[in-house]
């Protein structure tokens, strides 16, 4: 009697895991397929593409959202910086690699990151970590000219358009958001562009105009 007493213990433990594993393979599945894109298109005021806007989505629905915070790098080539817009999520470390054969200095007086790096060529020993939210306006003491922003956001949903002004948002999961459009040539204390939104697993297309004649610059 106790071998027919183990076996059966055996097969319904088993099926108990099989039952453990499919659930964890639904579960995973339908997170997966909960997933959704937002594709946005930024016009200028006179209905022009606005490329180099950067586009973010906020969740406002309390729903759980991953990090994004990949190494980024602002370069300067040609005594100009590159990307001249970066946007990048809170916490993320970014690198200044000078590329010109003259040394610069960046800097930054912007409240959500205040920093200097001294006179230098080559790249900098140590990144920069941007763990404030807002806009970073860099400049370069040695040349006036060199210009250059970065977005911080508290958000992983985040681009900058492309010369069409659109751009696609990834990953999304469901819940409720505020879409904000930020460009460079806002004045300077003026609010980002916010939109509602809400997403249900389903793909979404949206659209804004900007206030002020885009740039076309990439």
């Amino acid at each position: 009697m106790i071998f027919p007493l183990i076996f059966s213990i055996r097969r319904r433990a088993l099926q108990w895991l099989q039952a453990i594993s499919l659930c964890l393979l639904s579960t995973a599945f339908c997170s997966e397929a909960a997933a959704a894109s937002v594709t946005v298109q930024v016009l200028d005021a006179a209905g022009a593409p606005a490329p180099n806007a950067v586009v973010y989505a906020v969740p406002v629905g309390g729903q759980s959202v991953p990090r994004n915070q990949k190494p980024t790098e602002v370069e300067q080539k040609n005594i100009h910086f590159y990307p001249l817009v970066t946007v990048v999520q809170t916490g993320t470390a970014i690198a200044f690699p000078n590329h010109d054969k003259v040394r610069h200095q960046v800097y930054s007086f912007s409240p959500p990151k205040t920093f200097e790096l001294k006179l230098y060529a080559g790249v900098p020993s140590n990144p920069i970590v941007f763990d404030k939210p807002g806009i970073v306006v860099l400049g370069c003491n040695i040349h006036d000219e060199m210009v250059a922003y970065i977005q911080v956001v508290d958000t992983p949903y985040f681009g900058k358009t492309d010369m069409s002004g659109s751009v696609k948002l990834d990953g999304l999961v469901n819940g409720k958001y505020v879409l904000k459009v930020w460009y460079f040539r806002m004045a300077a204390n003026e609010a980002p562009l916010e939109q509602a939104f809400s997403l249900q697993g389903t793909d979404l297309s949206l659209a804004t105009k900007l206030h002020v004649k885009a740039v076309p610059v990439e």
